[in-house]
């Protein structure tokens, strides 16, 4: 799994824009796949379907290795790839965004679209938040209860995420590291229980972490 930037899911992230009485929409949206991509564009112009255009760009895959744009009606170039280069200079990935106009009666040339298409997606991607799907390596930790206290203090001052907890016969506790603090964090963990813990390793999972800005 590879690390990528993203925006936050379950929630369509829009701004404003309005430039010689044309009025400017963006709305801003995390997807997996390209069929998520055409509904989400698809309910955008369901829902503003009396404005002049929706034109619309998004980029999906960890390497951001799938891209489209539509300029819907506007002149070639100057509505999509805008759109998609506002996504690209972000370093987003699974990430659709759609760009309402409702023409104002006053036309901007190719100069004024691009800059007007491009500022409004610029908008919407700065008010979505961004996160960081990080990999993370699963591990199951079984010990007993006698370790239990021990292990849990250890957890919480070393800020370990603790995706389940198991209380049966013996104690089982689902972890989530990062690949680099494995290795150390057994070693500790070994120390610390005199080696009376088991544990194995459960694959990897992409977490979402916010990125700060």
């Amino acid at each position: 799994m590879e690390n990528f930037k993203t925006v936050a899911g379950g929630e369509i992230f829009s701004a404003a824009y309005e430039v010689n009485k044309s009025k400017f929409f963006s709305h801003v949206m995390h997807v997996e796949t390209e069929e998520e991509a055409r509904e989400f564009v698809l309910s955008i112009r369901k829902k503003f379907f009396d404005a002049t255009h929706n034109c619309s760009a998004w980029v999906l895959g960890e390497r951001g290795d799938k891209q489209k744009s539509n300029d819907d009606g506007e002149p070639g170039g100057t509505a999509g790839n805008p759109i998609l280069d506002a996504i690209k200079k972000n370093e987003l990935t699974n990430c659709a965004v759609v760009v309402t106009r409702y023409f104002g009666g006053i036309k901007l040339g190719a100069g004024g679209l691009i800059r007007a298409y491009s500022h409004t997606a610029a908008l919407g991607l700065a008010a979505a938040v961004h996160v960081r799907m990080t990999a993370f390596r699963k591990i199951s930790l079984t010990l007993e209860y006698n370790f239990l206290a021990t292990v849990e203090n250890f957890l919480r001052k070393k800020k370990i995420r603790v995706a389940s907890t198991d209380y049966a016969d013996v104690v089982t506790l689902e972890i989530l590291l990062l690949p680099a603090q494995v290795e150390n964090f057994l070693v500790a963990l070994n120390d610390l229980t005199a080696a009376n813990f088991l544990h194995e390793e459960l694959g990897e999972i992409l977490i979402p972490i916010e990125v700060p800005r």
